[in-house]
């Protein structure tokens, strides 16, 4: 267990930690390694097609990103892979203020699993082999006095792949994923997610991608702002991306066909999508010279690429609600119009509506205010590095645990009143 991090400070910083930390201490479990360390060590064997073990190093950051002429300058670029999100948050964790040893003080309880490597791991076996560590889990869990004391209602994980890789319904091999979030002890906790089911009410939060930004102070953020709201942008719109096999009546299909039509159109054309992936320097180059950036849905509503997007400082342009309006409410304006441009992807296929002319219409104004505003969102999109002393601003991580704390706190006070 992580001792409290005030229990050698003087009474003046014992009494300021205590006020500052009121609500929001955290308990993280000692979890046997098998359910994390075990995992990471196995990272060769994560992905079918990829070896995993370049994108453990720096806290599962990945390797520092070279200049690359200029794309990526100063400190705070890595080649950090999409699902890496339970290695950084349990890093961050680690550095966390509040953490205590006593679990009946702690607001909230930490289950540091690294859940989504291992579902990642086992998506193409038999069901029995994608359930088993999640199985192991809960069976540990319930053993803990912890646990028992709420039956895991305070209890959090972080589960760094889209919620549809984790909501399986059957024990058939045909049907996808494991049953993690469908395992009813499990829908007791609160799973942190890069998407979610927005028709189900569950404990789910959907929080951002990782990108390949990670500052690790304000005076870094600061820095990539400035030089963001001072580029260059000589494409109007542009699109990074794979072609979908099939239909070609789908909105992706007529990305890419009025896109190579538009001279004002910037394309970097993946042959599959872990293409793009890979290419880090040439996606950021393209989004860094673009005004706004089109974000179709993926194979799931979501991308990660609308994060690198705002990262470079480019309007997202949406072809639906669920690819980031229902989905990172906590993280982003509450009006949409504010930094991004939705287009329904019907009008775009059934009605011939042209994107270029669409957003031609924004006025000019509007187009720089939506621009600043993407530039601001920033520091709540990203994850700071977890090796700095502590980030001096507030990140997606720390939006993210106020969530968590705030619903644990509701849950209790619902209890407390009988409902």
């Amino acid at each position: 267990h992580h001792p409290a991090p005030h229990e050698s400070a003087s009474e003046d910083n014992r009494t300021a930690t205590a006020d500052r930390c009121a609500g929001r201490y955290i308990y993280v479990y000692r979890l046997p390694p098998r359910f994390n360390d075990d995992v990471a060590r196995g990272c060769r064997a994560l992905r079918p097609w990829m070896d995993m073990c370049p994108y453990m190093p720096n806290c599962g950051l990945g390797r520092p990103l070279g200049d690359e002429g200029g794309v990526f300058p100063g400190r705070g670029w890595y080649a950090t892979d999409q699902f890496m999100l339970d290695v950084i948050f349990r890093c961050r964790m680690r550095r966390y203020e509040c953490l205590t040893g006593d679990p009946a003080r702690a607001a909230a309880v930490f289950v540091p699993a690294y859940a989504s490597l291992d579902g990642g791991r086992y998506l193409w076996n038999s069901t029995a082999t994608r359930d088993a560590l999640a199985l192991d889990l809960v069976a540990w869990l319930a053993r803990r006095p912890e646990w028992r004391a709420t039956g895991g209602r305070d209890h959090f994980l972080v589960a760094g792949r889209t919620a549809w890789d984790f909501l399986r319904k059957t024990d058939g091999d045909d049907d996808w994923g494991t049953k993690l979030l469908n395992i009813p002890a499990v829908r007791n906790m609160t799973a942190l997610v890069l998407e979610i089911d927005p028709w189900t009410r569950s404990n789910n939060l959907a929080v951002p991608y990782p990108t390949n930004f990670h500052p690790a102070t304000a005076a870094d953020l600061r820095a990539w702002q400035e030089k963001a709201r001072a580029l260059d942008r000589r494409w109007f719109f542009s699109f990074a991306g794979a072609a979908r096999p099939g239909s070609n009546k789908t909105v992706r299909a007529q990305i890419f066909q009025q896109c190579g039509a538009s001279s004002r159109c910037g394309m970097f054309r993946c042959k599959k999508g872990s293409e793009c992936e890979a290419s880090p320097g040439a996606m950021m180059r393209l989004f860094e010279s673009s005004t706004f950036c089109l974000q179709p849905r993926g194979d799931t509503t979501t991308r990660r690429s609308t994060f690198d997007a705002v990262v470079a400082g480019c309007i997202p342009v949406f072809f639906h609600p669920d690819s980031a309006y229902t989905q990172y409410a906590d993280h982003i304006p509450a009006d949409p119009e504010r930094w991004s441009v939705l287009i329904m992807h019907t009008d775009v296929t059934d009605r011939n509506v042209s994107i270029e002319e669409a957003l031609a219409k924004i006025p000019p104004a509007a187009v720089k205010a939506m621009r600043e505003e993407v530039i601001r969102l920033i520091p709540r999109l990203v994850y700071a590095d977890a090796r700095s002393a502590r980030a001096d601003f507030k990140d997606a991580f720390d939006i993210a645990l106020d969530v968590v704390l705030d619903r644990v706190a509701k849950r209790r006070r619902r209890d407390v009143d009988g409902r």
